[in-house]
């Protein structure tokens, strides 16, 4: 398997180029705009984020402190407004109640399991996002998964077609080689959204699809 996985991996860096490493930006910064990209598009995200700065700074206890439904509407543009401010308020109420300040640097000291059980533990932090903060911002051998990456690993017979949401983090995570966890969970989203598609796909006009695809319009073409 991991040799199959390196092999596509290769194929997919070929069609689109090595990914750009992640943003440099703090571990706190990077829980809120988790947070706010879950549900929506990159350019939601970002118009959201920008509001926020907009409107708080990088002043973490007053965006905590923040009356919810102000807060809410700064972020509307991302959706989910309301819930996305409960979660971002309870993201730092929990930061700061460990640290006694707005740091999440004792991350780095866990491992993996116990850090993810720590970010999972907060309202609204499931594994995709607590993966991303894993990965992007420290570096941990964890591989968030979402809807493009799991349909794209069941096409590429990465991991069983029955194998749950769960499941596929478990098992990418454990499958996928640490050095490239970042560079193929990109490489993957960005198959999708290209030609693997959930509806309507293109592997045709992709000569990885073609290689390693077991869709339906792999199959019957």
């Amino acid at each position: 398997m991991e040799e199959r996985i390196r092999e596509i991996h290769d194929a997919l860096v070929d069609e689109y180029g090595t990914p750009d490493p992640p943003r440099d930006i703090p571990p706190v910064d990077s829980l809120i705009h988790t947070i706010l990209s879950q549900n929506t598009s990159d350019e939601n995200r970002d118009a959201a984020w920008d509001d926020l700065v907009s409107e708080f700074g990088s002043d973490y206890a007053a965006i905590e402190n923040a009356d919810q439904d102000a807060l809410a509407e700064t972020i509307r543009t991302a959706g989910l407004g309301n819930q996305k401010a409960a979660r971002i308020q309870d993201a730092l109420r929990t930061v700061r109640e460990h640290e006694g300040e707005y740091s999440m640097a004792f991350i780095e000291e866990m491992d993996v399991e116990e850090a993810l059980a720590w970010l999972t533990n907060i309202k609204g932090i499931g594994p995709k996002t607590a993966g991303i903060i894993l990965l992007f911002r420290f570096d941990k051998p964890y591989f968030p998964v979402d809807t493009h990456c799991e349909r794209v690993a069941k096409r590429f017979e990465l991991i069983p077609e029955d194998a749950s949401y769960e499941q596929a983090h478990e098992l990418l995570t454990e499958r996928v080689p640490d050095d490239i966890h970042y560079s193929f969970h990109r490489l993957l989203i960005d198959h999708g959204r290209a030609y693997c598609s959930a509806r309507n796909p293109r592997c045709s006009e992709s000569p990885v699809c073609r290689e390693y695809c077991q869709c339906e319009v792999c199959v019957d073409g």
